[in-house]
């Protein structure tokens, strides 16, 4: 691992309300979901300093959901799309932090609904030389037509239509116990992740080898543990209520689960195709 990040000295990053702080949400073709992300934004006790949306190819309707969206923000809420060609998150992840301005980044996806503290508790333990990842409650099909009738934002350990509500149960103090770890996160997720953007450009952000579903957040995750970056679990916070949706196909699977399963083999830390190319734009 990287001398440089080995220490466990880091010095703590600017104080909560002054990290320049940018939330990256992705989406694909599902408005009704994506607007329930953005309510709960609206709800954080803190709020970032800007939000990116990743548009990886939506139609018109989501285009204008987020222009509706912008009055409602005092923050910046900017839009990067790019042509539907196919599960792209890799890349449109890249091109979006390529766009964004914060030093640090949050990042969910567009059918995850966050805790009103999910910002607050992701700038908690922001750290250079660190990553973050947070937990997942799912929000059951059975209570899809509800959530969406009601525009529903607000859930705890108790709502009715949660799978694992255990990981919902949000208590600060407990996160303390869950320290700073060496060794690779397994339960790493693009859903609920944040981390310094130098650190992300460090090792070329997303793989943009990884088209169709599956592995590319594990492998950028096999990429900062060979740079050398520490991992810690959020456990009791920064919490996310995942809308239920159907999977999507895993034709490439097999291919990607190679990619990383080389990443460990050849201790790779820098992708050939990755942020790079979109940073002098």
């Amino acid at each position: 691992m990287s001398s440089i990040h080995k220490s466990c000295s880091f010095a703590l990053m600017k104080s909560q309300a002054h990290i320049k702080t940018s939330l990256v949400i992705s989406t694909y073709n599902w408005k009704e979901a994506l607007e329930l992300v953005l309510k709960s934004v609206l709800k954080q006790k803190i709020m970032p300093s800007e939000i990116v949306i990743a548009d990886d190819g939506s139609k018109e309707d989501t285009k204008t959901l987020i222009e509706t969206y912008k009055a409602k923000f005092d923050i910046p809420l900017h839009h990067v799309w790019q042509e539907d060609d196919g599960f792209r998150k890799s890349m449109i992840i890249n091109k979006a932090v390529a766009k964004a301005q914060g030093d640090y980044i949050i990042q969910v996806d567009g059918d995850c609904i966050m805790h009103p503290s999910f910002i607050k508790d992701h700038l908690r333990y922001a750290r250079q030389g660190v990553y973050l990842s947070g937990s997942r409650v799912t929000i059951k099909e059975s209570s899809l037509k509800s959530i969406f009738e009601k525009q529903k934002t607000r859930y705890h350990m108790f709502s009715k239509g949660l799978k694992k509500r255990g990981r919902a149960f949000h208590l600060p103090i407990l996160s303390t116990f869950y320290k700073e770890s060496e060794g690779f996160n397994l339960k790493n997720r693009g859903c609920n992740m944040s981390f310094t953007r130098e650190d992300f450009i460090a090792v070329n952000g997303y793989n943009e080898d990884f088209e169709g579903w599956g592995r590319e957040d594990s492998e950028l995750g096999r990429r900062f543990y060979n740079y050398g970056l520490l991992n810690r679990r959020l456990k009791n916070i920064a919490v996310i209520y995942h809308i239920y949706h159907y999977e999507k196909p895993k034709d490439k699977l097999d291919e990607n689960h190679q990619m990383e399963v080389d990443a460990v083999k050849n201790k790779t830390v820098w992708c050939e195709h990755g942020i790079d190319k979109y940073l002098s734009e």
